[in-house]
Parts: C-alpha cells; sequence; structure tokens
C-alpha cells in the first residue's frame, strides 16, 4: 500500500491498464473554494491516478451567501476536464468510464426544488445566518440543537417569514444531493450529509421520526407545504447503491460526450464526512479538523452527550456513528487575504513571489512569533460566527499599545485566528468529558509541514497528525467512498462486509505514514493566554459589527 498517493507505487503499465478497463473510482467534491476531481484505482484506493480543479468563490447577493447553479456545472465540468488531461498526461490514457462515481460538497444549506427538480429560490449556503428563529424554535422543539446552518432551520425559516416559494415546494436537499440528482434521477443522501439536515435516529440510521412527527405538525399550523418524508432526500449509509450515471448525467459531467452512463454512483456526502474518510477518522476516540473557508472539527463519539450545546452539533460518519462537531464559519480566508496583500507587496517591489512560497515563508515566519502572538488579535470573521453570536462578521486585528507588532505576532495572530474559535467549541467538549486519542488535520492550510499543525496541537492541547494526502482533502475522501462502494458490491468474501472502518484501516491505509505534532508546553500556555484575551476582545468585534454596516458606512 503507497504511503502517500502523490507517490504511487502502481507502475505506469498498471495504472494504464486500470483507466482503459474502467478499474477507477471517480470522486468529485465541491469545496467553498475549489472544485475538486480525483481519480484512484479502485482495488488500491491509495494510489492517486489523476486530479483537476476549478476554483470558485461565493458571492453575496441580496444579503445572502450563494454560489450560481450555472457556476456548479460550469465549474464541475471544468474540474472533471481537468481531471482527464492529467490523466493523459501521466499515462497516455483518458478513460472513459469508471468503477464508481461519488460527489461530496459543502454541507447544510438549503436548496428548494420543485416538481420537476428545478430550484425555486438561489441557493443558500451554510454561510448565511439569517435563521435564528427558526433555530431557536425548532432546538427548544426538539430538544437537539438545530445550528443555523441546518438545512431544516432555513426550510423552517422560509415558513416563519411565509415565502412565495412554498407552495410549489416539492423536495429539499443539499448541494451533493442536487448534483447526485442531476447525474442519476435519485433523490437520496448519504447519512452524513442527511445528518446536516434532519436530526438522525442512531438506531435506524435515518431520519428521527418522533422528531418529523413533531417538525409536521409545527409546520401545518404555519403553511402548508408536503410533509417533510415527501421533502428530504432518502437517507443511505456508506456502500449502498445510490443510482447510476444517466445519459442525461453522462452529457451534464462530460459534454464532449466521450463518458459512457450506467456508472454506479455511491451515496453523496458533505465535505465533513469525507474528511473524515481522507483522514481515517470514523472510529470512536478519533476526530479531524477540515481547514477552509470555514473550519470545524469532528470528534466520533464513545456516548452520547449529556447536555445541549449550541456550540456542538451532533451528526454523523458516513457509516452512521455519532459524532460532535464544531463548526465555525470562518476559517483561512481572512489569512488567504493577507497573504494576496503581501504577494502584491511583492510583486510592487520587483520581486514576484509565487502564492504558495508566500504562503510557506509567512507560516514559518510565525515560528519566530511569541507564543501568545505578542498581544495581537486577529479576527477572521468575514462572515457571522454562531458559536460566538455573531450574525455578522468584520474581519479585524486588534492590538494594545504595548503590543509587539512584528511579522512573526502578526502571522501567528491570524493563525491563531483561524483556530479561535474553533478552541472556544472545542473546550464545550472537553467540559463532556470527551476524549481524544488522536487529532487528524487537512486542508491546504497543513501544505506547509510543521507550522500550522504545531499550532493546532498547541490550540487543542492534543497531538495533530496530518498526513501527505492532508491537501487532497475530501475529493480523495469521496473517491475512497465510491472505491469502497465497488468494493462492498464485488462481495469478495475477504472482509468487504466487515463495515468502513475495518475497510480504511486494512486497505487503504494500512501503509500510509502520518507527521504527528505534539503540543508543546509553550505553545499551550501561549494560545491558552491568547484565547482569554481572544474571548474578551469579542466585545470589539460586536461594535464593529454594530457600528459598520456592510456598505463601510456607519450604523
Amino acid at each position: 500500500m503507497a504511503a502517500d498517493p502523490a507517490a504511487t507505487a502502481t507502475s505506469a503499465a498498471d495504472a494504464g491498464a486500470a483507466l482503459r478497463s474502467g478499474r477507477t473510482a471517480l470522486g468529485i467534491e465541491l469545496g467553498s473554494t475549489r472544485i475538486k476531481a480525483c481519480l484512484v484505482d479502485v482495488d488500491d484506493p491509495a494510489t492517486l491516478l489523476a486530479v483537476g480543479s476549478h476554483h470558485w468563490e461565493n458571492e453575496f447577493v441580496d444579503r445572502s451567501w450563494t454560489y450560481s447553479l450555472d457556476a456548479v456545472w460550469s465549474g464541475v465540468q471544468a474540474a472533471y476536464a481537468d481531471l482527464l488531461a492529467d490523466a493523459e498526461g501521466r499515462h497516455g490514457t483518458r478513460p472513459q468510464s469508471f468503477a464508481a462515481i461519488g460527489v461530496s460538497a459543502m454541507m447544510h444549506g438549503y436548496l428548494a426544488l420543485d416538481a420537476d427538480g428545478e430550484p425555486l429560490v438561489p441557493f443558500r449556503t451554510w454561510r448565511n445566518t439569517t435563521t435564528g428563529a427558526a433555530s431557536a424554535e425548532l432546538t427548544e422543539l426538539f430538544g437537539v440543537n438545530i445550528p443555523l446552518r441546518w438545512s431544516i432551520a432555513h426550510l423552517h425559516q422560509a415558513v416563519l417569514d411565509g415565502e412565495a416559494h412554498l407552495s410549489r415546494l416539492d423536495s429539499i436537499t443539499t448541494l451533493a444531493g442536487y448534483v447526485h440528482r442531476r447525474l442519476t434521477g435519485r433523490h437520496v443522501l448519504g447519512v452524513g450529509d442527511a445528518s446536516g439536515m434532519f436530526p438522525i435516529d442512531q438506531a435506524t440510521a435515518t431520519y428521527d421520526a418522533d422528531l418529523v412527527a413533531r417538525y409536521d405538525a409545527l409546520a401545518a399550523s404555519r403553511t402548508a407545504i408536503p410533509p417533510l418524508a415527501h421533502l428530504l432526500p432518502e437517507v443511505l449509509v456508506a456502500g449502498r447503491p445510490a443510482g447510476e450515471l444517466t445519459a442525461e448525467g453522462a452529457a451534464l459531467l462530460d459534454p464532449t460526450g466521450a463518458l459512457r452512463p450506467g456508472v454506479p454512483l455511491c451515496p453523496p456526502e458533505g465535505d465533513a464526512g469525507t474528511g473524515m474518510v481522507a483522514t481515517n477518522s470514523v472510529a470512536p476516540r478519533t476526530g479531524n479538523v477540515s481547514a477552509g473557508t470555514s473550519i470545524f472539527a469532528m470528534v466520533v463519539l464513545e456516548r452520547p452527550l449529556e447536555h445541549v450545546h449550541h456550540e456542538l452539533d451532533l451528526v454523523t460518519t458516513p457509516a452512521g456513528d455519532p459524532v460532535a462537531m464544531v463548526h465555525c464559519n470562518n476559517g483561512a480566508s481572512e489569512l488567504s487575504a493577507w497573504v494576496s496583500l503581501f504577494g502584491r507587496f511583492a510583486e510592487a517591489a520587483g520581486s514576484p513571489i509565487a502564492p504558495d512560497a508566500i504562503f510557506d515563508t509567512l507560516l514559518r515566519e510565525a515560528l519566530a512569533g511569541e507564543a501568545d502572538a505578542g498581544g495581537l488579535l486577529a479576527y477572521n470573521y468575514l462572515a457571522g460566527e454562531p458559536i460566538t453570536g455573531l450574525d455578522e462578521g468584520r474581519p479585524l486585528v486588534v492590538r494594545t499599545p504595548d503590543s509587539r507588532l512584528t511579522l512573526g505576532n502578526f502571522v501567528r495572530a491570524q493563525l491563531y485566528g483561524v483556530f479561535g474559535t474553533l478552541a472556544l467549541g472545542m473546550r464545550v467538549l472537553a467540559g463532556e468529558g470527551v476524549a481524544l486519542d488522536r487529532m487528524f488535520a487537512h486542508g491546504g492550510l497543513f501544505r506547509t509541514a510543521g507550522v500550522a499543525q504545531r499550532f493546532l496541537a498547541g490550540a487543542l492541547d492534543a497531538p495533530v497528525s496530518v498526513a501527505q494526502t492532508a491537501s487532497e482533502g475530501g475529493a480523495w475522501g469521496i473517491a475512497v467512498l465510491a472505491a469502497y462502494l465497488d468494493h462492498v458490491a464485488d462481495d469478495r468474501g475477504d472482509g468487504a462486509g466487515d463495515g468502513l472502518g475495518a475497510y480504511l484501516h486494512r486497505d487503504v491505509f494500512g501503509g500510509f505514514v502520518f507527521e504527528t505534532s505534539e503540543p508543546h508546553p509553550d505553545d499551550v500556555a501561549g494560545f491558552a493566554a491568547h484565547l482569554d484575551r481572544y474571548r474578551d476582545g469579542l466585545d470589539a468585534e460586536r461594535a464593529a459589527v454594530a457600528s459598520i454596516a456592510l456598505n463601510g458606512a456607519a450604523r
């Protein structure tokens, strides 16, 4: 088993044969800033055969965060075409079929469809924080925390607001569910993604029937919409067949007409679930942190939590096991903006530097910063942050006259800012007595070895491990889930039915080597002091939100 999918142990001849015979699994993930495609050998999913990507960004339209669905399809097609070109460049052949395909995307949000599967309103992403009234009412009704970004909160807010589109509403889904439906015609969802739409019953691995009945009664008292059993996608656990690529779906994915229909698809999943797969953290006492536009931690539980916490979601792994999720709306975007600023300075000075080199240089400079970032505070709040009670965000850099403004302290403060709100949520989880053996991390933030994961280890006071697949993340994770579908269907009698966790441990991660950063006492103490200051400084963030409108004018 290859220790690094990028450094494949499979020979060029074997890779070409796998591509020509269709013994490959394709994963496509629609992340917050990139749509990525990933191709693996279905019989050796640790072997990465080709990749493709397309950059895109969310838009703030009419005070709502969204992506246009035209951009969804142009981006998916571009990422797929990029992957085909990469396969041809590496192996001299372009695949025309696959053993399995999987689709993943950002969790949560709201895609409302009519009876023909056409959208009724623009896609409302996880980043929107306009569902406070609905979230509060549903949390009280269910006795379970219903975060602002959950699909049921968006639906109920539409009910509370009496939105006109409800009269034509036939189904709701997530972004992954929408793309999967267009490719297969099936209105289904993986249990991990579904658990961010509506609470899941662990015993049945589908929506909690009692809570469904409670909501139907509540909604009926307000307006006339179809029952939730009709609106919500069918729930499937990992390894279950979720339809086949139709002729229309094949043409949508590959407008050249070369892709053949009939390929099986695994259940569509959310980026949280694919991140768990990509880090082999689906067993109890394991967890992972995914850092991108948002940042979130997933911790697999040994037992139910004792209390309801607004900082914690209760979701599931792709196999349906219970997970506590700490989700922060704001991740590395503000840090990336500063990297771009330094890049422009280098260009203006006549010494242009590649973005990855700027990122690497700045992160390494953070190692020279003081353990508490020298008294500097950086808030990365481009959007509202429910964990800290903010409906909107204002990025801020705050310091006192006696703070030490150095480049190392500044960059360390920006990194601490990425992890700050996450650490607040993780301390709530620690208060519940939840134990972790190791935390895994993935996302582009961890490409620079030994920096971000070191600071995260200090922030969480726990070992943090990173694999060389860290930057591929969920696209590789959903390709592995597609390979798992083929593995279960093949029924070779070699343990295919013994569960996702055993499959990952034996057939995917058997030869992987992780780089682990142990928490350094100075980093732990420094971050703890910084976090106390960060929590107190939130009053400045609240004041900025209250006084500065989004167009820059004073309120």
